[in-house]
């Protein structure tokens, strides 16, 4: 990946050899289904910030607002939408017009930006803000996105990744809103605006501390279009037919 140097690994089903589009997989914001083609992230946490959790916490509390400051391939700050007085099912358009609710927003964020090591994020789009909810529609959780300052229409992959991963953190904020299963893997529907994003966290069975060995998710891919692109011989002979004609000067014409 070329804005972190991490390698996504994609798993394309080649039955016989033979990629294969059809499938019954559907994700939001894409017409109709097609087949599931998993990614998976490799080396993800502490992309940015260099750790998980880079303030050393599962919840902080900043500028009076309690919060987990999390990295796994996207630094995020994720906070109950109730400490805000919001739902957190708001639609973005809506939240954007508050703009008592967005100052201080953004105060958290850059706050939070300096404890997770990031510096003066005042010119910068990280680190996303994301206001979560329990679900509304059948998932896990219901976010709400801040990039950095505008809410998302939807949410963004590894930002989704990074969440996903607070919700199997023991102690994280999201535990107070909605209880994940505690199986080493999880698939997790992730709640947006405009649907939701499957995510698949792993962890590391082997250590006694919170460690994520694979994270992942599904996308659908479809064969847009083939076709020919029929090239004159001349042009594969080096010269054109009009190269050979004599042209007539234009001050005789």
């Amino acid at each position: 990946m070329v804005n972190g140097g991490n390698i996504a690994v994609a798993h394309v089903p080649t039955p016989a050899g033979v990629v294969c589009f059809e499938g019954s997989t559907a994700i939001a914001g894409v017409p109709g289904t097609a087949a599931a083609i998993r990614l998976d992230f490799l080396d993800t946490v502490g992309s940015v910030c260099g750790s998980l959790l880079p303030s050393g916490h599962a919840v902080d509390e900043v500028c009076g607002v309690p919060a987990t400051l999390i990295d796994n391939g996207m630094p995020v700050v994720v906070l109950r939408a109730a400490d805000f007085g919001k739902s957190g099912y708001e639609r973005p358009a809506e939240l954007d017009a508050d703009a008592a609710f967005k100052a201080r927003l953004e105060a958290v964020r850059l706050e939070a930006a300096r404890r997770m090591g990031l510096g003066d994020v005042r010119n910068k789009v990280v680190p996303k803000m994301t206001l979560i909810a329990p679900p509304k529609d059948g998932g896990h959780i219901c976010t709400r996105t801040f990039i950095p300052v505008k809410c998302h229409a939807a949410i963004g992959v590894l930002g989704a990744v990074t969440v996903a991963t607070a919700c199997m953190l023991p102690g994280s904020i999201v535990e107070q809103v909605v209880r994940i299963p505690s199986e080493m893997v999880q698939r997790l529907s992730v709640e947006h605006p405009t649907g939701e994003l499957t995510v698949e966290i792993e962890l590391d069975a082997g250590g006694a501390s919170f460690r994520v060995a694979r994270s992942g998710l599904v996308r659908t891919a479809r064969a847009l279009f083939t076709g020919q692109v029929l090239v004159p011989r001349s042009v594969w002979a080096g010269a054109s037919r009009d190269s050979a004609r004599e042209v007539e000067p234009a001050s005789t014409r």
